[in-house]
């Protein structure tokens, strides 16, 4: 098999410079995780200042979901035709100039339109940047590598809880407060744009354009000599054979049951992600956690608290990524993740409202919640899903698979404060619960293993259907 045909990976420069990439694309992730977050927090003062209705915010915080989908879709197929490192730089600028549409918007119109862009920002970066660093990392420690984007991610949502939580007690009666908890994403938007300016292109993409010595030349500066020229042979042989088959885009997702399968399997674990409500509560957890019984002012404290079990379970998950298979890894999460759900329902049941246990026995199952999530699949889904899809088709791939997730998410989003009021966190959990079952199902009996397979022996097994042979894949390490 491939991964038997490499030398081994060794230490050295070209292990640190690998390090600086992840860090500086996961600047990325800490856009995405920033921006999704801050409304948590910043939504509350922006009403009120604005006027919104309802549904006026519900449609200000949904409209950066559903363009994230959008975003997604086209970020994928652009980094596929243009290359990963300057769609990152494109999207750094959407990122900025978002935030600066936010800040000085006078009213709802421009509010939106700020929010649409960092919404397409946030999307493409979802999809690019987790494939960017999959193609740079050798297989051995791709897992740890790409999984530093998700880390980034809620490492983001973690600052915006901490950034609400300080201006908003410190500063809560200015005027306009919000607009700095928003402002204060521009500066990562700089920072990616002039650090990704000094970054390499994508090897494996640059193969895929038939620019072998420069892919070469960046291998290099990532691998040992040997194992640069290893690495090179494999992905131009694979890319010669696509070529002379015809294997590109979506004509060859058409002709191909595999790939119709592998397509719709990525689907489902995308909208499965979404599905387990974590990101109704990254948005809404302060509205969850007043409906729990805090003061608006408590919640908003208490929110950081969800923010810091992320940012420890990412941290697990980093450790484990490549030494547990991505399958166990989603099972494991959500046989917890929904345990969590039927918790939250349960206790919302035996403790009423002005109960003074409620509010700290629904924190600590909405944070264990929140830890299950992020240590046994967040990091894991944005992996695989980096992992799956044949280079002919991986920005197409994934961008198609996560734009059903941002949708999935998205709709959460714009209901979730409606569903919280119609039927209380009680049906709303024991909802998610009933979910999480059969995304179990689904997952035991569709979703293939990637742990510990070079992306080149991966292609090759999903373009065969060799890839749902579980069990001969679970033999494979």
């Amino acid at each position: 098999m491939a991964e038997s045909a490499l030398p081994p990976l060794g230490f050295g420069p070209h292990r640190k410079r690998l390090g600086l990439i992840s860090i500086i694309a996961c600047f990325g992730g800490l856009l995405f995780g920033y921006d999704t977050g801050v409304s948590n927090g910043a939504e509350r003062p922006m009403q009120a200042e604005l006027g919104l209705s309802d549904l006026s915010l519900g449609v200000v915080i949904s409209s950066l979901i559903f363009a994230a989908a959008v975003g997604a879709l086209v970020g994928g197929q652009i980094s596929d035709a243009w290359g990963r490192r300057k769609t990152i730089i494109l999207l750094a600028v959407l990122f900025f100039v978002g935030t600066l549409f936010v800040v000085f918007s006078p009213g709802f119109g421009l509010l939106v339109t700020g929010r649409i862009l960092l919404g397409l920002a946030v999307g493409g970066a979802s999809t690019v940047v987790p494939v960017y660093l999959a193609e740079l990392a050798p297989y051995e420690i791709r897992g740890s590598i790409t999984g530093r984007n998700e880390l980034a991610i809620v490492t983001g949502q973690l600052s915006a809880f901490v950034v609400n939580a300080i201006i908003g007690n410190v500063f809560g009666n200015v005027v306009g407060i919000w607009r700095i908890m928003f402002a204060v994403c521009a500066l990562p938007a700089i920072a990616l744009f002039f650090g990704m300016l000094r970054m390499p292109e994508s090897p494996r993409w640059l193969v895929e354009k038939g620019r072998e010595d420069e892919a070469l030349t960046v291998l290099k500066t990532v691998r040992s000599e040997d194992r640069a020229v290893a690495e090179w042979e494999q992905v131009e042989r694979v890319v010669v054979e696509e070529h002379e088959e015809h294997w590109t885009g979506l004509g060859a997702i058409r002709r191909s049951k595999w790939l119709i399968r592998i397509l719709l399997v990525g689907i489902g674990v995308s909208m499965m992600q979404q599905l387990t409500g974590i990101n109704s509560i990254m948005y809404y957890g302060q509205r969850v956690l007043i409906e729990a019984g805090f003061t608006a002012d408590a919640a908003l404290v208490a929110n950081i608290s969800a923010g810091v079990a992320a940012v420890v379970g990412g941290i697990i998950a980093l450790y484990n990524m490549d030494r547990l298979d991505r399958r166990k890894t989603f099972i494991i999460g959500l046989s917890l993740t929904t345990t969590c759900h039927c918790l939250i329902g349960i206790a919302s049941m035996l403790l009423p409202v002005g109960n003074s246990l409620r509010p700290y026995v629904l924190l600590f199952l909405v944070v264990a919640f929140v830890f299950s999530m992020q240590t046994f699949l967040n990091v894991a889904v944005w992996v695989w899903l980096a992992e799956i899809f044949p280079l002919h088709m991986r920005g197409l791939g994934i961008g198609v698979a996560v734009f059903f997730g941002w949708s999935m998410n998205a709709v959460l989003a714009l209901f979730f404060p409606a569903l919280v009021e119609g039927i209380g966190i009680t049906g709303v959990f024991f909802l998610f619960a009933g979910i999480g079952v059969v995304a179990l199902i689904f997952v035991i009996t569709q979703v293939p293993e990637t742990r510990g397979r070079s992306l080149e022996s991966l292609e090759e097994d999903v373009e065969t259907g060799a890839i749902y042979n579980f069990r001969k894949a679970s033999r494979v390490h």
